[in-house]
């Protein structure tokens, strides 16, 4: 996993702009701690920062190749699971290899096979390659957009990078936010329209599209999206398959030439990697599986069971280390900590994000980082499998907007007048909305209970997992730690999104077919746990610490924030404590005092970024 930016320009020749994109790429030394390079040809500059996980002796980037009078060069971010099998079937085309590293694989496969190279790769990654003979930049994004790219296309050149930060160290980008950008931020966020970049001349790659740069200009396409078709397997057919993709799965993510853990909540998804974690190590003969759990100080005295989280996960976390017999380890967060992450948390983003979801996943990664350099997480399952309550609950079903989202009418009551009538919230949120449901693949002659469900999944697939991938992404790398998620797995995600529901919840349970196909691998008490999201804070401290946080900003005529909303309701709901503590914000984590951590994010980066709004 590294960092990877750059920038192309046509009509100049960058040789001497090496300051710059040597600024570039430090600026994301964090998710490449271990190593820095940079490469200017002509119009072309690349740089990148390395964490070293494959072959750390010979895998420096950017790599070149020179093939007679040709030139090809990557800078690549991710890990290619089928690099084996591809290097084998290059080797017999006649390749000839110097690293047993997947960069050079991936760039091997960009000479034998051009842009086409993507339809083979499975993996997570995002890429530059400059070559000569074409004369352009090729870009891709992995299907499930696990890794991150953004560009920005200014007066002819064109700008990249893993993080906007690198990007926005290019004196072309400045950071201007429009009425688009801030309904992003007050309306979606922390969520973001696949694509929008919230600055107002930033983009995102979309996942599973490549982007071509050349004299002639900018072309985009997708070469991979959900499809769908008829799913003619029995439930025990399903399982089966579901079973035998997992395993492969976690084989071939399980490779790597350094430290290798799983993150353990204790729950269905997690236990089931880790479980499979520790049957590939007895296969393969290495040592003891490190697990890794976390909490807070405090929060069994403050936990209370509700719908979205019906147990705590502790007892569950030793039931599992005590059947797989891991090394485990169990890291504890306290209020302050908490609520100190929350500026780092929003640099690493660069964009306000999860609040103390976002904080204690980077203080967990920091941690996890002393004793491994990659970690396995049970991230996307309940997005894959339909496991969020919204799928089972008619109310959120039938929303006619995000489930996650439903609280649009109390995000514009906070806003000021002025700016509600700019960026018009419901209007904005109603737009994507209507456009995802628009995109989703419709199968013929599908109606009904199938026909919804389709698109709730595929909703949940595009708009809500991003989101998610984007905060695991940002917060690891922060650490520089490589998180590897295999539920992501595209074969695995294709496969469940065209089982019919009533497969899906077999045993009429949440991820039914899941917990089916895992029969055997868990205990079945585990197997048939309801489901408990990523553990947050319940202590009661946490809210007030962050109403006075906010409360602070806004007593201070300073705050960039105060134009944009109303800061009368804001005090409103802060001397409401009971409104404070259950206010519907955000998915199932984020409620009322992640309403007022988040409005300090905003505040934060909107005076650290010197965000113009225009």
């Amino acid at each position: 996993m590294c960092g990877i930016t750059g920038f192309i320009e046509w009509n100049r020749d960058l040789t001497k702009e090496s300051d710059l994109v040597l600024s570039m790429t430090s600026c994301l030394d964090k998710r490449g701690p271990d190593a820095q390079g940079t490469w200017i040809s002509g119009p072309c500059a690349f740089g990148h920062r390395r964490l070293s996980v494959m072959d750390p002796e010979n895998g420096a980037q950017p790599m070149i190749i020179h093939e007679e009078d040709a030139v090809f060069t990557i800078v690549y971010n991710g890990e290619i699971y089928n690099a084996p099998e591809l290097k084998a079937e290059l080797q017999r085309r006649g390749r000839k290899f110097r690293t047993n590293c997947d960069t050079e694989v991936l760039l091997q496969s960009y000479i034998e096979w051009g842009p086409d190279c993507v339809y083979r790769l499975n993996g997570i990654f995002a890429f530059a390659i400059w070559d000569s003979v074409r004369e352009h930049v090729f870009f891709a994004r992995d299907r499930l957009g696990v890794k991150p790219l953004f560009y920005s296309e200014i007066d002819g050149t064109l700008i990249f990078g893993s993080e906007p930060k690198a990007i926005l160290r290019h004196p072309k980008v400045e950071p201007v936010v429009g009425p688009e950008g801030l309904a992003e931020i007050f309306v979606i966020g922390p969520a973001r329209t696949p694509g929008h970049g919230v600055y107002k001349d930033l983009k995102e790659l979309r996942p599973g599209h490549v982007m071509i740069f050349s004299r002639s200009g900018l072309r985009k396409y997708a070469y991979w999206k959900l499809e769908a078709e008829p799913h003619t397997d029995n439930a025990e057919e399903t399982a089966a398959t579901i079973r035998k993709l997992l395993q492969d799965t976690m084989d071939r993510q399980l490779i790597s030439d350094v430290p290798v853990c799983t993150l353990l909540s204790g729950g269905l998804d997690s236990s089931a990697l880790t479980a499979l974690a520790v049957d590939y190590y007895k296969r393969t003969g290495q040592g003891q599986v490190h697990t890794y759990s976390i909490d807070y100080v405090d929060n069994d005295k403050h936990f209370q069971a509700h719908s979205y989280q019906p147990g705590a996960d502790g007892p569950w976390i030793k039931r599992m280390v005590e059947e797989l017999q891991t090394e485990h380890h169990a890291i504890q967060f306290d209020t302050p900590e908490l609520v100190s992450a929350l500026p780092d948390s929003t640099i690493a983003r660069d964009l306000p994000g999860m609040a103390d979801v976002d904080a204690s996943l980077l203080l967990f990664c920091r941690e996890i980082k002393k004793g491994a350099t990659v970690a396995i997480s049970g991230e996307a399952a309940d997005e894959v499998f339909g496991g969020y309550p919204w799928f089972h609950r008619e109310e959120l079903l039938n929303s006619g907007t995000f489930p996650w989202s439903v609280a649009t009418g109390l995000r514009a009551d906070l806003l000021s007048p002025e700016i509600r009538e700019w960026i018009k919230p419901e209007q904005y949120i109603g737009d994507r909305y209507s456009e995802a449901v628009g995109e989703t693949p419709k199968l013929e002659g599908e109606t009904g209970e199938r026909a919804r469900m389709r698109i709730m999944s595929y909703l949940n697939i595009t708009r809500f997992m991003p989101t998610l991938l984007d905060r695991k992404d940002r917060m690891s790398m922060a650490a520089g730690l490589e998180v590897r998620v295999p539920y992501c797995d595209h074969r695995l995600v294709q496969y469940v999104w065209n089982i019919p529901w009533e497969i899906k919840t077999t045993g009429n349970r949440e991820k039914g077919i899941l917990r089916k196909a895992l029969e055997g691998i868990l205990p079945e008490d585990v197997l048939y746990r309801k489901k408990s999201p990523y553990p947050k804070t319940h202590n009661p401290n946490y809210l007030t610490a962050v109403r006075d946080q906010m409360l602070k900003i806004l007593d201070d005529p300073t705050s960039p924030i105060l134009p944009l909303i109303d800061a009368d309701k804001i005090r409103a709901i802060a001397a409401s404590k009971e409104s404070s503590s259950n206010l519907p914000w955000f998915g199932q984590l984020m409620s009322g005092p992640q309403l007022f951590a988040y409005l300090s994010q905003v505040n934060f980066w909107l005076s650290t970024y010197n965000v113009i709004i225009r």
